[in-house]
């Protein structure tokens, strides 16, 4: 698989992975850290240097119960840090974590080249149509209601196959706009309990199914802190095991906070793999 990302190709032969650059101040794990733009160019910085394939960069906490800010105030907060980092990184892939399409379309004119959506597309209307105008790749993430309101969807009679049948389904909207390369993401800890979190990475090669690459976001989640009774901050080892697992069940990008960790998880899979 081989994502077009405005003019630069990512060959997704071998896994990569996406690193977290939060700019909000109430991320659920790093919420402040990297509010002002030299200390999210540094970071940036240290996670290219760690290997990192794609640089994530949001404006707005989508953690359990955050509320949806106006694209106005999310736009003011990442077009300045996306601008810096293409300046110092100019082959750095960058992807815009958004719900709004004005924001996509500004953060890609500013440097990005991937789309990272957590509705979908299903916030924003306009976010299909912009993003295949944009011809970027597009990623749609699997959830229910908002961050404020998805901890009370988590009703599944078949959890996995529901999140597969509404992937497939935001896949074919995806090719109908126009849109040519798209990742899914079944959405770990968005409307899902922690139960349901181990049902669909255990089955996530179901997702293989669909033929596109996907995304597994499970970096110091609640499937981690809930299950081991530790907190966020003494996720990284659990972090790494779940990384492990959904490669070997064929996760194609992992987004993490910590990228040394998952591209040495990234390197042992590949080196099992050869000897397959």
């Amino acid at each position: 698989m081989i994502l077009n990302c405005n003019g630069q190709l990512l060959d997704l032969s071998t896994p990569k992975v996406m690193g977290i650059l939060n700019l909000t101040p109430d991320s659920f794990y790093d919420g402040g850290k990297y509010v002002d733009n030299d200390s999210a160019l540094q970071h940036a910085a240290e996670m290219i240097a760690e290997g990192a394939d794609i640089i994530d960069i949001g404006g707005m906490s989508s953690k359990s119960g955050a509320t949806i800010i106006p694209a106005d105030v999310e736009t003011l907060r990442v077009i300045p840090v996306i601008k810096a980092i293409h300046s110092a990184f100019p082959k750095a892939l960058i992807s815009i974590d958004t719900i709004h399409a004005t924001t996509a379309n500004a953060a890609v004119e500013a440097g990005a080249s991937i789309v990272n959506d957590i509705s979908g597309g299903d916030y924003d209307k306009a976010m299909f149509s912009t993003v295949a105008k944009l011809g970027v790749p597009f990623i749609a993430m699997h959830m229910r209601g908002t961050p404020e309101t998805m901890q009370s969807l988590t009703h599944y009679e078949e959890v996995v196959t529901e999140v597969y049948n509404d992937l497939k389904e935001k896949l074919l909207q995806c090719k109908a706009a126009g849109i040519k390369d798209v990742i899914l993401d079944p959405g770990f800890g968005f409307a899902k309990t922690v139960g349901q979190n181990f049902i669909l990475l255990n089955q996530l090669n179901v997702f293989n199914t669909l033929q596109v690459p996907l995304l597994a976001g499970l970096s110091r989640k609640s499937m981690v802190t809930k299950t081991l009774h530790i907190s966020k901050e003494e996720a990284l080892n659990g972090t790494t095991v779940l990384n492990t697992i959904a490669l070997i069940n064929g996760a194609n990008i992992l987004r993490v906070h910590d990228v040394k960790q998952a591209k040495e998880a990234v390197q042992l899979f590949c080196a099992l793999h050869q000897t397959a």
